[in-house]
């Protein structure tokens, strides 16, 4: 065994000694230690408000990006290729085609 090895373990287990004897809240508590009420209570407090604030960000940046009125559409020789046809539909539309914001080598569609 290594030194770093034999290091690491005592120290791992001293300080797994050091929470039980602390009596400290820990991802290894029994139900009766009452860990499940820390990450209950995380849950609900930190958590759920989180993926809230994340769902919020989300709908503002949508908005936001909504409220701009679609570019003008320029017909570049060396964009929007179609050497060979889609396997699917008309051909002319990639499979996630989007009519608002990606143009067809002739414009937009609306």
């Amino acid at each position: 065994m290594s030194l770093v090895s034999h290091i690491l373990r005592r120290s791992i287990s001293q300080s797994i000694v050091r929470n039980a004897e602390v009596g400290g809240p820990s991802a290894v508590a029994g139900h009766e230690a009452g860990g499940y009420k820390v990450w209950k209570k995380l849950s609900f407090f930190v958590a759920v408000p989180a993926v809230g604030l994340c769902m919020l960000n989300a709908y503002l940046k949508h908005q936001e990006e909504h409220g701009h009125p679609r570019p003008e559409f320029v017909k570049y020789e060396h964009l929007r290729i179609r050497n060979k046809r889609f396997p699917w539909g008309e051909g002319n539309k990639s499979l996630f085609h989007n009519p608002h914001t990606n143009a067809l080598p002739d414009g937009y569609e609306h």
